[in-house]
């Protein structure tokens, strides 16, 4: 019989394993009380350090603009002439339906209606301008400025393992280089901070992905077979995926990620490609035309929105809970985007995910919020209605249906769903079972028990999210999750600098 080998870092693995444990007991014995308590942390956040959120994004956008252009975005992440390890298309695969998930789905379905019932800047609900904003604010939120926060991540943890030639695959290890080549005694306890920092990250993260996405897959599956969408039913739809995740963590980047996500993506392709074909299509045209006027336009004042005054509480309620949820990612994006790049420059690999995954994003806001603001505007569907009175589920199913082939449709909009999700999940599985092995260079895997244990501590975990229940627990879980990581990333810029500038 074959022995199975740990190679498991202890000071790591048993907290990180405990800290989940906990609070997907918690959420799951006391969800209440786990709710209030939370929500009244997120209010005190959001309250005193609102307008950090926002400038460590600002300050990203600069940092990264200067590495992109600068004479250190030529360094490349291995031998000077080694080729990049995936083709360009596979990597952009996995680049984008690792760093999205099914979210971008879900929230391009029904984020435009919630701008448009209660728009920013004082414009009123559903008059023509709310309409405009509505199409194009979802594209902020997930155009350059949120690509670009997973990226001081990657470049840190790619420099360290292929530059550097380091030997494991943490985001503490890729800070260590900002507290200088003299070590002090506070710097090991600082790197240990900051491990449990980005678990706290990841938790949020993909806790809050499959806690978001399971409900909405759930309910379209119920309207396909004509079941009722009961908790029962989203706890089956948790275990399916619970098999399609393992299969793929266990198969490893190459057979299991890497083809997962390429199929996806045509998948996606096909859903897009219909409902642009047969929806209103000079309608999808014109209003992203407008709207990428209106992103450049704005980019300014939107970045830099607080509502001090007026305090409708829109910047804390949309921009500072995804600012927190991409900050949340940040950990596992930026490994997991390193682990793949090697033979990439500094600037190949910043380009490549803002431009590619801002385009990704744009095009599914484009396509599906631009459909359901127009069945909105003309009146086809009262989707506000739905949205208000029975959730975003039966809002998203109300849309799909409307179109034709609507069993067909619904089916490949599941499926993608499901590809999405199982992607994103098992690379954060492999990704956090990478953080807590001894050592792993860029060229290893961790071991297969350790991946497929963290995919079922995952789906554990988003399990208690979904017992404390709505999109308001998701919000609240992105915000606190991504808090802490804000400092990481301040941190993480000044390694890659005192990095770069060695070489």
């Amino acid at each position: 019989m074959k022995k199975i080998k740990l190679n498991i870092d202890p000071k790591i693995f048993v907290p990180t394993l405990l800290i989940f444990i906990l609070m997907s007991l918690v959420m799951i014995i006391s969800s209440e009380k786990a709710y209030s308590f939370l929500s009244r942390l997120l209010d005190w956040i959001t309250t005193n350090f609102g307008w950090a959120y926002l400038c460590i994004y600002i300050a990203n956008f600069v940092f990264l603009g200067w590495l992109a252009f600068g004479r250190y975005g030529k360094i490349r992440f291995g031998k000077e002439d080694e080729k990049p390890e995936y083709g360009k298309f596979a990597w952009i695969c996995m680049v984008f339906t690792t760093g999205i998930d099914a979210s971008i789905m879900i929230m391009s379905l029904f984020e435009p209606l919630q701008y448009l019932q209660a728009p920013p800047f004082e414009v009123e609900a559903f008059t023509d301008q709310a309409y405009d904003y509505a199409h194009m604010y979802g594209q902020f939120h997930w155009g350059p400025s949120a690509w670009m926060m997973y990226i001081p991540a990657t470049i840190a943890i790619a420099y360290v393992l292929y530059v550097k030639k380091g030997d494991t695959t943490r985001v503490s290890t890729a800070c260590a280089a900002a507290f200088g080549k003299r070590e002090r005694k506070w710097h090991k306890y600082a790197l240990i901070l900051i491990d449990i920092f980005v678990v706290f990250g990841i938790m949020g993260g993909i806790g809050a992905s499959i806690g978001l996405e399971i409900p909405v897959i759930s309910q379209i599956i119920s309207t396909m077979i004509g079941t009722e969408n009961t908790m029962g039913m989203k706890l089956l739809t948790l275990l399916v995926l619970l098999v399609l995740f393992g299969g793929t963590v266990y198969m490893g980047l190459d057979k299991g990620i890497q083809k997962l996500s390429t199929i996806n993506i045509y998948v996606v392709l096909v859903f897009l490609g219909i409902m642009f074909l047969v929806g209103p299509t000079l309608y999808i045209i014109d209003s992203e035309i407008n709207s990428v006027g209106m992103l450049f336009s704005n980019f300014i004042r939107m970045s830099t929105y607080t509502d001090p005054n007026v305090q409708s509480g829109f910047p804390q309620t949309w921009t500072m809970f995804y600012w927190g949820w991409w900050l949340a990612y940040m950990p596992v994006m930026g490994l997991f985007v390193a682990r793949i790049s090697r033979g990439r420059t500094i600037r190949q690999v910043i380009t490549g995910e803002v431009i590619w995954g801002s385009l990704g994003c744009m095009s599914f806001f484009a396509v599906m919020g631009g459909y359901s603001l127009y069945l909105q505007k003309t009146g086809t569907i009262d989707l506000v209605s739905i949205l208000n009175e029975y959730g975003q589920e039966a809002a998203i199913t109300a849309v799909i249906q409307s179109l034709p082939m609507s069993k067909i449709m619904l089916a490949i909009y599941c499926v993608s769903c499901f590809i999405f999700l199982a992607t994103t999940v098992s690379s954060s599985a492999f990704i956090i079972s990478s953080m807590t092995s001894r050592k792993l260079t860029g060229y290893e895997q961790p071991a297969r028990w350790n991946r497929l244990l963290w995919a079922v501590v995952f789906v554990v975990f988003s399990a208690g999210i979904m017992i404390v229940g709505g999109f308001e627990t998701i919000q609240v879980v992105c915000v606190i999750a991504g808090f802490p990581l804000i400092l990481v990333c301040i941190i993480l810029m000044k390694s890659i600098f005192n990095m770069v500038r060695e070489k």
